[in-house]
């Protein structure tokens, strides 16, 4: 099933949701913009009773397990269990980093079958062949009860210093062509198992000399436009969910005197990603507590940044300094926002809407 069909028939199932699920208040509408990470391993910590309970009061649009969070298959059935049951008719986003190689959540520690990174599954396999790898990969997700990827890659592997992208093997190649038809053999792998997924890291990390969770990324004299060309392609195919955007800063995309990174940025993500690339999909930040957001930004900044340079979806791994009320204080800052400029309260709504509409496609 393409996206496009996808969405047709999201909006046929939003068509027939109960009233609450899509006729939302402001405050229900803001709360699908948060995902956040969570303490605990059970279904029975307080910290995920806590989550299940925002989730169902519509407070909070998603989850984001880190390894710390899975102790077994079992108790993360469970758990996303817990979550779904918690918003069913707005089934919520349960996300988790599962590309191969070293950037995984589910390991063989706990009896999940880990695949390579994408390098060695590029050099090895047949795009096809590793959709058939990917396949398998994504169905044991699914069946965990996930219900986001936080993959493929589409980062182009440029420099070979890279300390993110090249060191850990994650981008599939040099060719930016390349890149795009291992995507999308990833991406349509999940989409069979009825899983979503997120491209990242917009505009491209992979030509970048440092790692933006520990701080400044300045990607202004090593970033190409063929960096783009991974979006370009697959936004054509009609086969992207998410993009997530990256903290990275180019000098050429940020407002005079300031160093806002791409997360941040009116220009990339509503110039060049909506406007010059076609993307009208959801978009997702990457972790906003990594050191490049932390150390520069506040809270509130951070927040109404992000949202008035076009992001949908706030993620948040809340291990900077774990913090239980994370959601709530988002929410808040969120609806004050909103209530101070009605400009902030209709980009609450537009994201909303996206946001339905991608959930509608969830099994």
């Amino acid at each position: 099933m393409t996206v496009l069909l996808a969405r047709l028939c999201a909006a046929l199932t939003l068509a027939l949701l109960p009233v609450s699920a899509h006729a939302a208040t402001l405050e229900q509408m803001a709360g699908q913009m948060i995902v956040v990470g969570f303490q605990g391993d059970d279904a029975d910590d307080a910290s995920v009773v806590a989550l299940r309970d925002e989730l169902a009061a519509g407070r909070l649009g998603g989850v984001m397990f880190l390894k710390t969070n899975i102790k077994s298959l079992d108790a993360v059935r469970a758990m996303n269990h817990a979550f779904r049951a918690a918003s069913p008719d707005l089934l919520p986003f349960i996300t988790l980093d599962q590309e191969g190689g070293a950037v995984e959540r589910l390991t063989k520690d706990v009896g999940f079958t880990e695949i390579p990174n994408a390098i060695s599954i590029a050099a090895n396999n047949t795009p096809e062949q590793a959709k058939a790898i990917y396949a398998k990969m994504a169905a044991s997700i699914a069946d965990l009860g996930f219900s986001v990827n936080f993959g493929p890659v589409a980062d182009v592997n440029l420099n070979p210093n890279n300390q993110v992208i090249a060191r850990f093997g994650r981008a599939f190649s040099a060719d930016p062509d390349v890149v795009a038809s291992y995507d999308e053999a990833f991406i349509k792998a999940h989409h069979a198992a009825g899983l979503l997924t997120a491209l990242k890291h917009f505009p491209g990390h992979g030509s970048s000399t440092a790692d933006s969770h520990e701080g400044f990324v300045d990607i202004t004299q090593t970033w190409t436009d063929s960096e783009l060309d991974p979006y370009r392609t697959m936004i054509a195919d009609d086969v992207v969910d998410m993009v997530m955007v990256g903290h990275l800063y180019h000098a050429g995309y940020a407002d005079k005197g300031t160093q806002t990174p791409a997360s941040l940025s009116r220009q990339w993500i509503t110039g060049v990603l909506r406007e010059m690339l076609g993307f009208d999909g959801v978009v997702i930040s990457d972790d906003l507590e990594m050191g490049a957001i932390r150390e520069h930004y506040d809270l509130h900044d951070t927040v109404t940044l992000a949202v008035r340079a076009g992001t949908d979806v706030l993620l948040f791994s809340n291990t900077a300094k774990y913090h239980a009320g994370l959601g709530q204080e988002i929410l808040d800052i969120l609806l004050a926002e909103a209530k101070a400029d009605p400009e902030f309260a209709a980009r609450i709504e537009q994201s909303y809407a996206r946001i339905v509409a991608l959930k509608a496609a969830i099994r």
